[in-house]
């Protein structure tokens, strides 16, 4: 066993020295010029790949370039850019008033119809008011017969007095007159109550609009029955929407919250355009509410608009447009242009017809825009179509985008 062992490792060696006579055969030359004879015949044997005698052959060619990748290009520039806001707004009414009945009363007259534009005042319906009315003559009734009896307690006030003075009657009577005249007098502002108290429920019979704007469809009709404390939609008469003014509303990010108080304090325009309408509305920044939306980060602003022409209804969507403020001179960018990498945004620049690397920091993106605010100067010439294929120092074949190309 030991002797097979020892043989074994002799093999082995012989073949690491072997292996390395080849590979080296100049120092197997300085040690033994003998064995380097056969060190070099050795080495002959092996490829020339392994032993890189075609490297040392030809050391100063160059593998061949490839062929100069497409690419479309575009520029970055500089330019006033307005800030502005894209989204989504919805029509909202500012004002939205139910009309219902507050006594309960048959429909006499119906003066408006469906869809019709009222104003504040006009007199939309009339209940039947007979019986408020005959309360109202019984209490004015009633009044003027208090009246009359103050009237003949204040004389016998002033004929007891007179008596009590030549002592005639007792002071007792006298005093009773008075107390009569304190009690007619109470009475009297009773009376006075309770007729203004009609009178005014005299005035629920008869319908007024009370803001302007558009009635939808009324749903009473002469004949019906008004009846109060049906709170639900199917107990109003109608609705009426204000029109104009009106208000879009819409839902922007809380980190433009600073900047969108900064354009309602300059009085930021804002231009609504309903979906399927070329038409454009112009108004402004109103309001916003009064809390963030802490599930979405987000908060609901309000633009006002004149709608005069009517041209917004309500609950239709618009594309919204708010310009916040102007920014001078920025650096933009084709967004096309812009890659995401690992270690951020960057651009490919074309400089001497090779793609460059260039990191970049993005900001805001707008019509088709990136604007840059690290990275670029704002007249280079940047890759916006073709960038999967370059990596640092690729040869490019540069071309303009066509014209009409999106």
């Amino acid at each position: 066993m030991g002797f097979r062992r020892a043989f074994g490792f002799l093999v082995l060696l012989a073949v690491i020295l072997a292996a390395y006579a080849a590979y080296a055969p100049e120092a197997v030359d300085r040690w033994s010029p003998a064995a380097g004879v056969y060190a070099r015949k050795l080495n002959d044997m092996l490829p020339p790949s392994l032993t890189g005698r075609q490297a040392l052959a030809a050391p100063a060619l160059a593998p061949p370039a490839g062929p100069a990748i497409p690419v479309v290009v575009g520029r970055a520039s500089r330019k006033d850019l307005p800030w502005r806001i894209d989204a989504i707004g919805t029509v909202q009414p500012i004002s939205t008033v139910s009309l219902r009945s507050r006594v309960d009363a048959a429909v006499d007259q119906v003066l408006v119809s469906d869809g019709a534009a009222v104003k504040a005042g006009d007199v939309l319906f009339k209940l039947d008011a007979r019986q408020a009315d005959a309360q109202l003559k019984g209490a004015q009734a009633q009044l003027a017969k208090d009246q009359a009896q103050l009237e003949q307690a204040k004389r016998d006030v002033l004929r007891d007095t007179d008596l009590v003075a030549r002592a005639a009657t007792a002071i007792l009577t006298l005093d009773l007159a008075k107390t009569a005249v304190a009690t007619d007098e109470a009475a009297i502002l009773a009376d006075q109550a309770a007729i203004d108290n009609l009178a005014v429920q005299l005035t629920w019979y008869t319908i007024s609009a009370p803001i302007s704007g558009r009635i939808g469809t009324v749903a009473i009709k002469v004949g019906n029955i008004a009846k109060t404390g049906d709170n639900s939609a199917a107990g109003a008469f109608a609705t009426i929407n204000q029109i104009s003014p009106i208000y879009v509303s819409f839902s922007v990010t809380q980190t433009l919250l600073p900047a969108i108080r900064e354009a309602m304090a300059n009085g930021a325009k804002v231009t609504a355009t309903p979906q399927g309408s070329k038409k454009r509305a112009e108004g402004k920044l109103a309001l916003f509410e009064n809390t963030v939306d802490p599930g979405t980060g987000t908060i609901m602003a309000h633009a006002v608009f004149d709608n005069a022409d009517e041209l917004l209804w309500p609950g239709q969507l618009c594309n919204l447009q708010a310009t916040l403020r102007n920014e001078p001179n920025v650096v933009v960018a084709p967004r096309e242009a812009i890659q995401i990498g690992q270690s951020g945004n960057y651009v490919f620049t074309i400089v001497n017809g090779a793609a460059h690397v260039q990191p970049i920091v993005a900001g805001r993106s707008q019509d088709g825009e990136v604007v840059v605010t690290k990275g670029l100067n704002g007249d280079e010439t940047v890759v916006v179509d073709g960038a999967l294929l370059l990596t640092e120092g690729t040869k490019v074949e540069a071309r303009e985008p066509q014209k009409g190309a999106s």
